[in-house]
């Protein structure tokens, strides 16, 4: 039985989630619903979603769009925007194809197995989570390119050139962004190649300071003139390793040079007669989503009522047993077989439901279920559907808020700290309290596990629902709350992404649970039943796309929880 360690106390890993939102977000919070027809952007951040409809209005497809925000996030959301890491890509097609792309970030050659370990064989977290070694070799910008060059219709300058404009000319900081951008500093002030941009010689940037990325702007540039050559060949990738060998890295020109996006057949189900489209590993999120759906779908979850302790119950249970078989079962299927054949079954789902109680079961007494052989908070989620029925769902990430803190000298834009998301040592929770086994262990070339959810619901064959989420661990449970909510309930887009969450992983056990999910009773009424819970500010950061098909209206929502935009290609 896998356990955390001792010193990763539940204190630690719900301080983790509860801060991770404040230190991007402040306190200010925004939110709106947009309803029209035509096509529509949901992201993060509100400049990135105004280049993505900019995109759509000259004519480009959903695929043109989403690359454009990718790469304006880049710029205008450091904190998780990014080309120094990686991500997901979940495309339905007009005509139906139904497409994803993995540009996962990849363990460099020279990594190894224990390369995190004293020589007692303990956990050094500062070495996966800060600084040079953390980091994969980057995945997002190969991502990208290959989107557009296979599935979009633009050229590159058409939808890179406004995010270049961005960093060459710069933008003026939101409140937020500086609010972030002050949490950060001593971080920042650990690396003069990161104070260099993202601080005033030492102290932080203020909101409404024009910021000007002179150095991401020349990155840009190289990728606009030369295609992913731009970017893991030539100058950049020269500025990368000689960073790299300046600091004892690992990341090399050979690293670079053989990185490639691959397409992968997605990860589908069903639930209540909807499609479900998602990626499937080394993405774990498809998966556990899949699995979550198909152990509720055996019990009425309306008639229990929204919310209520005998719904959360329900909940907690089918989270409590997917993700002790994520820990177990889940890696890089190019390095270990997933059984992800027997794990998304409804006989399965069956199996699991039929050890659900009307009481908690004690995470202990959880194990791996399949009877064979033998994943930032700071991500970030956007959501896009075109005229034409082109709907894309992307997730990227950088890991942590800012990823590693190191900005590759000469580069403008932050290494990753994804090595963070392999097991280094079986048991050994990361950053996020997650735990894993040799299925995700270090190796050269291999992609780690990530819990990005990027999703497309049909219904009737049509793309009904888009979404997915930041949020580490708590992204699938995030996006599952999201689908109930519409499906089952039948909320609108602003209702469902709003409506407050909860969260349950396995270990620690405990319930993590946004204010307003349950009053003081209710409260008292599910502790009965034998949890433990922990009041907790932000789960998850849903934006989110939702298509009338009857009256071919369009709705689409930004979390209330962030400062993103949602708007559609009609609007002003």
């Amino acid at each position: 039985m896998l356990r955390p360690r001792s010193i990763f106390s539940k204190m630690k890993y719900f301080t983790l989630l509860l801060v991770s939102f404040s230190l991007i977000f402040g306190s200010e919070t925004f939110a709106q619903k947009v309803s029209q027809e035509g096509g529509m952007v949901v992201s993060a951040d509100s400049i990135a979603t105004e280049v993505g409809i900019s995109i759509l209005r000259s004519g480009g497809n959903a695929i043109d769009a989403a690359v454009g925000v990718g790469f304006a996030l880049a710029v205008t959301y450091p904190v998780a925007g990014n080309i120094g890491g990686g991500g997901f890509m979940v495309i339905r097609l007009e005509k139906g194809d139904e497409i994803t792309l993995d540009y996962r970030e990849k363990a460099p050659a020279m990594a190894t197995r224990d390369m995190y370990l004293d020589s007692s064989g303990n956990f050094i977290e500062s070495l996966a989570q800060d600084g040079i070694l953390a980091g994969g070799v980057p995945g997002s910008v190969s991502g990208m390119l290959t989107a557009l060059d296979k599935f979009g219709t633009m050229k590159r300058e058409q939808v890179i050139g406004p995010a270049l404009k961005l960093a060459k000319e710069g933008f003026y900081l939101s409140i937020p962004t500086a609010n972030s951008f002050k949490k950060y500093n001593k971080s920042f002030n650990r690396y003069p190649s990161t104070a260099k941009i993202f601080t005033k010689n030492g102290e932080p940037l203020e909101e409404n300071e024009l910021f000007i990325q002179t150095d991401l702007a020349r990155s840009l540039e190289l990728i606009i003139k030369e295609g992913t050559k731009g970017f893991y060949s030539g100058e950049t990738a020269e500025k990368i390793v000689s960073h790299m060998k300046k600091e004892h890295g690992l990341i090399s020109l050979e690293d670079l040079a053989k990185y490639e996006t691959v397409l992968r057949k997605p990860v589908t189900g069903s639930y209540r007669g909807y499609k479900i489209i998602s990626m499937p590993p080394p993405s774990s999120g498809g998966v556990a989503l899949i699995q979550l759906l198909n152990i509720l779908e055996n019990v009425d979850l309306k008639s229990l009522g929204h919310s209520s302790p005998e719904y959360l119950h329900y909940l907690v249970e089918a989270m409590r047993r997917v993700y002790a078989d994520r820990s177990e079962y889940l890696g890089d299927p190019d390095f270990y077989k997933v059984p992800m054949k027997e794990l998304i079954s409804k006989e399965y789902a069956k199996k699991l439901f039929k050890t659900i109680s009307n009481r908690a079961t004690p995470s202990n007494e959880v194990k791996p279920g399949l009877e064979i052989h033998k994943e930032s908070l700071e991500t970030t989620h956007y959501s896009v559907i075109d005229r034409w029925g082109n709907a894309v769902s992307v997730t990227t990430t950088i890991n942590s808020g800012y990823g590693s803190k190191l900005v590759i000298e000469g580069t403008g834009f932050f290494l990753n700290n994804e090595m963070d998301d392999f097991s280094a040592k079986p048991g050994v929770p990361n950053q996020f309290g997650l735990l894993g086994s040799e299925a995700n262990s270090i190796s050269a070339g291999k992609r780690m596990l990530s819990s990005m959810t990027p999703t497309i619901v049909l219904k009737d064959n049509s793309p009904f629902l888009i979404l997915g989420s930041p949020g580490g661990s708590t992204i699938i449970t995030s996006v599952l709350q999201v689908i109930l909510n519409v499906i089952d309930f039948g909320y609108d887009v602003r209702t469902a992404v709003d409506a407050p969450r909860i969260h349950h992983q396995w270990f620690p056990d405990i319930v993590a649970m946004e204010d307003g999910v349950l009053d003081h009773h209710g409260k008292e009424s599910f502790m009965n039943m034998g949890y433990e819970t922990k009041d907790i500010s932000h789960l998850g950061l849903i934006e989110a796309i939702l298509i009338d098909q009857k009256s071919g209206k369009i709705s689409g929502a930004s979390d209330r929880r962030g400062v993103g935009l949602a708007k559609g290609e009609k609007q002003k």
